[in-house]
């Protein structure tokens, strides 16, 4: 069997060890490379970086390539010390997040001729990977994986079990029913990459400082910072924190706490195996997704590192108390074999030449992980030109595409493209270190679970950030995690299934969310809305600074309009609800999850121009209570003197008043597209408002419905949503949002220029719905559209249809495809379903319909 009697345990000092892989050994002649100490050092830098590892290194790298000058790198020890220099150092193009193929793209494309142009070797083995599926349902996950790789430049394909065999002769093959095969994966030694990265942010003229510890940040009134190290201060630009698992120390400096906590990881290596020398190629990287683990060669053994279940896991949590250990570089922890014995038992049963291997080392290092596993990257909300690169769990794959996407931020102003799963600003107060260690135990442990749609994970659910009518609604509904707030997804009725089923077809919640549509569509509904991020702006300078950033006109006191944010290349930002409570005074309605996100755009932009404005997020402060529906007038005129019929509380109108003695601002206004209002109050009074309005409804049959039956009606309207049909990856006009922007408004807003040119040039792309008939499967967003047996774009969001009993989705297809009636194919679970392009909207909005009324009244003699 594997045996541990050659195993060999270092905890410390493991540079020279012929047991560990190469990244861990090191290299002959390290040392030798330029001292940090000879350089000059620098008083002043456009940016200083704090942090060795491979993604610090990366972004000096790429900074100074794109030719900035003045980019200082400082280390506190050596380059490579932390999680870089023991890692396995795994390169894959799959990513189940649809931008962050790119990032990983970009990574082994540049690492592939980073050796050519700095002459450092990097140890870049390329034998491509296989992931592993033994059970129906992750061959339907591989095939939900396929439907999003049609439309990016990675190669992805399902393999049988022949081609398997054939690519690792080693495998047990009796359970093995497919595989997803990534040919250019593969595996890269994590030192001479770094050391390679390093030798071209020299070339290009960057300071990389080493060691440098950083003791203080001191910000200045201008935006700058002094950046304190014992051999001397660098006033800088702006700072980027990319200091790996010291990332928290460097944080707390400033005030801040970083949701991180370290993870001990492990990884096993075997002497040299006889079938494995034998081999004529390298053996692809394999993961055996059930076993929870990945296995590649190294030499002519094997390498393989599982991760544990969140029972049996280690979070140094030591770490995040009482802070990293001041000497911790290049350390290592105690190995516990015991603790991953039924991943080691799996992996021989899997490949049986483990069963005659010895261990000849164990390596167990601290890697650092986020609640949701992501990294954090960009600007941080609250503080002025403070940057993050955090939170890496697979630092190595990331690091290339980082380090470019975060230099082109830098130096261009926006992002090169919508990337908000990895915003730093994702979390905020409600992030407790409680939360984040049973998050990132969660996702340590769910590391190869099957990825469905509308997942959820429930570790370290509720938070603080509970509304209102969390205890009220928590026994009735399915509740979705949306920016610390729990939100009903829909609701159950007695004797059916409250479970969370999650599922790459219609599952427990198809039937009540269908319910939940006809209740809004014939009668009336009420939703909890609270997670809304909700900002009050107002001074003298509010209605100058909104007019610069939005690209809507501003609306007249008393009224509320869609705005949207763009980017100065014209991108959409952001979109939010704009009201004008009274003269200069704005609240600003955005998503949940991207309340922090917008925020920090507004306020570097009120801070950049000199505006005069009090800006106050208000996000934890309001409820909202939606109520829609042909009823909800009916409903809501009971519990107010204030008159809400049409001719007196118009569409998109605001007004104070109170609903059963509660002071609300109420909206007129509904997502569902419906008639219906936006009540925000006090959260306090959110239980107290929500049964008076029940109380009110019964006699109208009122109601809950949830957000999954809200996206139903809001794509039956055409509505688009922030995130899916727009984002930093699109322009407004490509979108269909042309009605909410005003190229002719005197004030020049961000990104008015280039739309114009964008306008001007002619589009080449255009968001259409269209209409499919499936089996029992719906589009969620993200699927290839396929023409003429070519990819030719890509769905954005969808649902199941209850108006028409058929699939609805967006989709951005070529201008020349765009028009009604055009017949594409929608790939859904490995089969094309026919779809055809209608019209806009499906279903009219309740306004719309009101207005056709009116002109045939009209037009009635």
């Amino acid at each position: 069997m594997l045996r541990p009697g050659a195993q060999r345990l270092w905890s410390r000092g493991l540079r020279g060890s012929p047991g560990l892989p190469r990244s861990v050994r090191g290299r002959e002649g390290e040392e030798k490379l330029p001292s940090s100490t000879e350089a000059k050092w620098k008083d002043t830098a456009e940016t200083v970086v704090i942090g060795g590892g491979c993604v610090g290194v990366s972004l000096a790298y790429h900074l100074a390539k794109a030719g900035m000058k003045d980019v200082v790198l400082l280390e506190k020890s050596e380059l490579t010390a932390g999680s870089t220099w023991h890692a396995a150092g795994l390169t894959t193009y799959f990513h189940p997040g649809i931008n962050l193929k790119k990032i990983h793209y970009y990574s082994i494309k540049l690492y592939e001729k980073l050796e050519e142009e700095t002459g450092q070797m990097v140890g870049f083995h390329q034998p491509g990977s296989i992931r592993i599926a033994t059970t129906p349902v992750r061959v339907d996950e591989f095939k939900y994986q396929m439907t999003r790789t049609g439309w990016h430049a990675t190669e992805q394909y399902i393999i049988e079990p022949e081609k398997i065999q054939e690519l690792f002769p080693l495998l047990n093959m009796n359970k093995i029913l497919a595989g997803l095969y990534n040919p250019g994966d593969g595996h890269i030694d994590p030192y001479s990459l770094t050391m390679a990265l390093a030798a071209g942010a020299r070339k290009y003229g960057a300071l990389l400082k080493y060691p440098a510890p950083v003791t203080a940040l001191n910000p200045r009134p201008d935006g700058t910072w002094d950046v304190e190290t014992p051999q001397g201060s660098v006033r800088a630009n702006r700072i980027v924190n990319a200091a790996g698992f010291w990332a928290r120390e460097v944080g707390k400096m400033i005030g801040l706490e970083h949701p991180l906590i370290p993870v001990q990881h492990q990884y096993v290596i075997t002497s040299t195996i006889p079938e494995v020398k034998a081999l004529k190629r390298e053996l692809p990287v394999l993961r055996d997704l059930e076993g929870s683990y990945y296995l590649r060669q190294e030499r002519d053994g094997l390498l393989f590192g599982p991760y544990e279940s969140q029972e049996k896991m280690k979070v140094q949590d030591s770490w995040v108390t009482s802070g990293v250990p001041p000497g911790f570089g290049k350390e290592l922890f105690e190995s516990d074999l015991d603790r991953i014995m039924d991943h080691v038992e799996a992996a021989m049963e899997m490949v049986p030449v483990l069963k005659k291997a010895d261990i000849i080392n164990i390596v167990n290092g601290p890697i650092t992980y986020s609640p949701d596993i992501l990294p954090m990257v960009g600007p941080h909300q609250g503080v002025r030109n403070y940057w993050v690169a955090i939170g890496f769990g697979y630092g190595i794959i990331h690091a290339g595409g980082v380090g470019k996407y975060l230099s082109d931020w830098i130096l261009q102003g926006e992002p090169p493209f919508d990337l908000i799963e990895l915003d730093p600003n994702r979390y905020g107060k409600w992030t407790t270190p409680q939360y984040t260690e049973a998050k990132a135990r969660e996702s340590y442990g769910f590391n190869n679970i099957v990825g469905y749609p509308k997942e959820e994970r429930f570790a370290g659910r509720p938070t603080q950030r509970i509304g209102g009518l969390y205890k009220t609604l928590e026994s009735k509904c399915s509740m979705g995690f949306h920016a610390g707030w729990e939100q009903p997804h829909w609701f159950y009725k007695p004797g059916q299934d409250p479970q969370y089923k999650p599922s790459f077809y219609r599952t427990n919640w198809f039937e009540p969310v269908g319910s939940e549509y006809k209740q809004v569509m014939q009668r009336v509904g009420v939703i909890d809305l609270s997670p809304f991020g909700k900002f009050n702006i107002k001074g003298q300078d509010s209605i100058r600074l909104l007019d610069h950033l939005f690209a809507n006109v501003i609306p007249k006191v008393g009224f509320t309009n869609i705005n949207h944010m763009l980017t100065p290349k014209g991108q959409v930002y952001a979109e939010l609800t704009v009201s004008h409570q009274s003269p200069g005074e704005f609240l600003l309605i955005t998503g949940s999850g991207s309340e922090l996100h917008d925020l920090r755009w507004i306020e570097e932009a009120a801070v950049k121009g000199g505006y005069d404005v009090q800006i106050k997020n208000i996000t934890d402060e309001l409820g909202v209570l939606g109520v829609a529906g042909p009823l909800a007038r009916k409903v809501l005129q009971k519990l107010t003197s204030e008159d809400l019929s049409d001719d007196v509380f118009k569409f998109l109108q605001t007004k104070s008043l109170k609903m059963s003695s509660i002071p609300v601002t109420a909206i007129r206004i509904s997502y569902t597209g419906e008639l219906g209002w936006e009540l925000y109050h006090s959260r306090e009074d959110s239980a107290a408002l929500y049964d008076a309005v029940m109380d009110a409804g019964q006699e109208e049959g009122i109601d809950n419905f949830g957000t999954y039956a809200m996206n139903v009606l809001r794509l039956e309207k055409a509505f688009r949503a922030w995130g899916s049909e727009m984002n930093c990856d699109t322009n407004p006009l490509e979108a269909g949002l042309e009605y909410f922007v005003k190229l002719n408004k005197p004030a020049d807003f961000i990104g008015k220029q280039a739309l114009k040119q964008i306008k001007a040039k002619g589009l080449r792309r255009r968001l259409v719905c269209l209409t499919l008939a499936t089996e029992d499967v719906d589009p969620e967003g993200n699927e290839s559209i396929w023409y003429k047996g070519k990819v030719v774009g890509n769905t954005t969001s969808g649902s199941y249809s209850y108006s028409i009993q058929k699939s609805l989705a967006f989709a951005y297809v070529p201008l020349e495809l765009s028009q009604v009636g055009q017949q594409v194919e929608v790939e859904l679970l490995g089969k094309n379903y026919p779809a055809t392009i209608i019209q806009e909207p499906l279903v009219l909005t309740e306004p719309a319909r009101n207005r056709l009324q009116k002109n045939d009244r009209k037009d009635k003699p």
